[in-house]
């Protein structure tokens, strides 16, 4: 299973930085990609990441203020998120790909981008 964390409360212009890690298998062979859902809204596909660690895609939204990163000896992936804006505020999960198939998602961590 997939588990994500590391959201909170922030205020605008703040940083987190959610973890994403696997238990019970290795993330080496996903591509692994975070979306997010605010409420009322659809989900959107904030950024990916590839077995390698490149490519990297990142969501037009979120472009230049996130960060999307692996770590293999953790089998562990994380977004950084800088400059964060209200319009962020959402439930953040992650999800492990293999080719077009999602076979793994985690339960979503909470953030709250509010002054």
């Amino acid at each position: 299973q997939l588990q994500a964390s590391g959201g909170g409360l922030v205020q605008p212009g703040g940083s987190l930085r959610l973890s994403c890690a696997a238990f019970g298998f290795t993330l080496d062979d996903y591509t692994v990609v975070w979306f997010r859902q605010a409420p009322g809204q659809e989900r959107e596909l904030v950024a990916a990441i590839s077995r390698s660690g490149d490519p990297t895609y990142y969501a037009d939204s979120v472009k230049g203020r996130f960060t999307i990163s692996r770590d293999h000896a953790k089998s562990a992936v994380y977004l950084q998120m800088d400059s964060l804006k209200r319009e962020d505020t959402a439930l953040y999960s992650c999800a492990s790909k293999q080719g077009p198939v999602y076979r793994y998602w985690g339960q979503g961590t909470q953030v709250t981008v509010s002054s």
